[in-house]
């Protein structure tokens, strides 16, 4: 038997019974009673915007899937620009597509000479990377002539492709501009993450260790898609009035920049900072009981239970802290998280730690600041964000526009300057 809803409008007395399929009845429900009512729901909280087949999340019991795999399997087993091909085209590659793949990448990953002489050039000596980052996705648009070709599904692949390849190229340039240092272009011989970090540290006789290049990897895969989060809802809704990927992208990556999106890990680092030691744990946690403070990387508004990715993040940085030396910060946040975790305040919230949890700890065991931090949750979430651009395309969904709920005042007659208290 199908489950259905049924809704009746007391004011009437009309009633219209509609299926629900996947926890999700359609608002045309809302229509066929009045056409003029609407449901208020602020930030999103109970709508589903938008029908995908890309990332399945289930919060209630940890689950995240990219196109059915668990990312448990995808962090162990795969690579980024492997997770990267499933996220755009819906399948795992085979060996030969999975080459030709990593060849288009690789020979995609240098920039225009004016984008770095004369874009970056003119940005202030203490700009924030972020910033840069955004703009420059937005300028790299400008470079080509089929941007703008959306409907055209070979120039569509055309700019995924680029914008891929092209952020670990924008975001390296971006940071060597803000600590003075020369650019240093992309070496094609080396893997997505490894040229990454080369184009990010080298000087001299620079050579990428394999277990930093595969830490590198497997934070790329987590970050790669995460459902309809705020940058990618911001992607989907810039890209439903048919703008070019470049400026979705840079509206996705605006959206990540805000604190309350993309710099958690960074608050994380900051409170851990402030914490000081083990010993002040304790009496941290009774602060934020009290009101007096928040725990950074713990709970999260989609998963009510302990974040997937936060344990493979976990078990990831041991393996940078054998390479690199533990961070002094580590064993603060162990503390934290076992005081927490036995916590009934916060066990019964459901405040498990998340993926900014232990990815900040990573992310500065690798030198990177912490002005980063957020460039480097953009660079592997392109791909996520590419993906629901072209599904959104595929199922030519009309172009977002939400309804308001009015509170402004009623009609008024206009009074003349000189007449106005």
């Amino acid at each position: 038997m199908p489950e259905t809803i049924t809704i009746t409008d007391d004011r009437t007395g009309k009633t219209v019974t509609v299926p629900i399929e996947g926890g999700v009845f359609p608002s045309s429900a809302l229509r066929e009673l009045d056409p003029n009512l609407y449901m208020f729901d602020p930030a999103y909280l109970s709508t589903a915007a938008t029908k995908s087949e890309i990332t399945y999340l289930d919060g209630a019991n940890g689950i995240l899937r990219y196109r059915g795999y668990p990312i448990e399997q995808l962090a162990e087993k795969s690579t980024y620009l492997e997770v990267a091909y499933l996220l755009i085209f819906g399948e795992l590659p085979t060996t030969e597509q999975l080459a030709n793949w990593r060849h288009d990448v690789t020979n995609h990953t240098f920039i225009h000479e004016n984008m770095r002489k004369r874009f970056v050039d003119g940005f202030h000596y203490d700009a924030h990377p972020m910033g840069m980052f955004t703009s420059a996705l937005a300028a790299l648009g400008t470079f080509y002539d089929d941007a703008k070709l959306i409907e055209d599904p070979e120039a569509r692949n055309h700019q995924i492709l680029r914008l891929i390849a092209k952020s670990p190229t924008i975001a390296a340039m971006c940071y060597r501009f803000s600590v003075g240092l020369p650019f240093n272009v992309p070496e094609n011989e080396l893997s997505y993450p490894a040229n990454f970090l080369n184009m990010m540290w080298k000087v001299g006789d620079y050579e990428v260790d394999p277990k930093l290049e595969r830490a590198m990897d497997i934070l790329f895969i987590l970050h790669a898609d995460h459902e309809q989060n705020c940058g990618t809802t911001a992607m989907r809704v810039i890209g439903s009035s048919h703008a070019d990927p470049y400026s979705s992208a840079a509206g996705a990556a605006a959206a990540l920049y805000g604190p309350r999106h993309g710099g958690a890990n960074e608050a994380v680092i900051h409170m851990l900072n402030d914490i000081g030691s083990i010993d002040n744990v304790p009496a941290f946690v009774e602060s934020v009981k009290r009101g007096e403070g928040r725990l950074m990387g713990f709970g999260h508004r989609v998963y009510k239970n302990y974040d997937p990715r936060a344990k493979i993040i976990k078990e990831a940085a041991y393996d940078v802290f054998e390479t690199t030396g533990k961070s002094p910060l580590l064993d603060i946040a162990l503390k934290l998280e076992e005081v927490a975790l036995e916590d009934p305040y916060f066990v019964d919230r459901k405040l498990y730690p998340n993926v900014d949890f232990y990815s900040g700890l990573i992310y500065q065991a690798l030198n990177f600041p912490v002005e980063m931090f957020t460039v480097l949750f953009a660079i592997p979430r392109m791909s996520g964000w590419l993906a629901h651009w072209q599904e959104l395309l595929e199922q030519d969904q009309k172009i977002s526009r939400p309804r308001q709920w009015y509170a402004g005042a009623d009609t008024r007659d206009y009074v003349d300057i000189e007449s106005r208290g």
